[in-house]
């Protein structure tokens, strides 16, 4: 039984948050906590309380198992480009220079590796 965790308008830009969702594809649940923990970037927190959230959804879908016992790991993870302020910067000879302050949309599957399948 898989769950969904999604972070919707995040203000880094998707090429940031693709960095760190890289690390993490497809890795255990604890070995991508611990990837999370000792990454220096900035979106690493932000993916990581995301991963915990997924974790909650999922002990909330399956009650009575725990995570550790049923191998959870990151199914899929992806990052969209969210919505874009567009600000100006004062540039030479009264021209504006436009900026645009990017965010983005991460969505985040975990699922167990123990699935029983059913004989008939």
């Amino acid at each position: 039984m898989e769950a969904v965790a999604k972070l919707n308008n995040c203000p880094t830009s998707p090429r940031k948050m693709r960095l760190v969702v890289d690390l993490i594809r497809g890795e255990r649940v604890e070995k991508a906590l611990h990837i999370l923990k000792f990454t220096n970037k900035e979106a690493a927190i932000k993916v990581e309380k995301l991963l915990l959230s997924a974790i909650k959804n999922w002990e909330t879908k399956n009650e009575g198992s725990r995570p550790e016992e049923n191998q959870l790991y990151v199914k899929t993870i992806m990052v969209g480009g969210g919505r874009q302020l567009k600000r100006l910067r004062p540039a030479p000879q009264g021209r504006g220079y436009r900026i645009r302050k990017r965010s983005n949309h991460v969505t985040l599957v975990v699922d167990s590796k123990n699935v029983e399948t059913q004989t008939n």
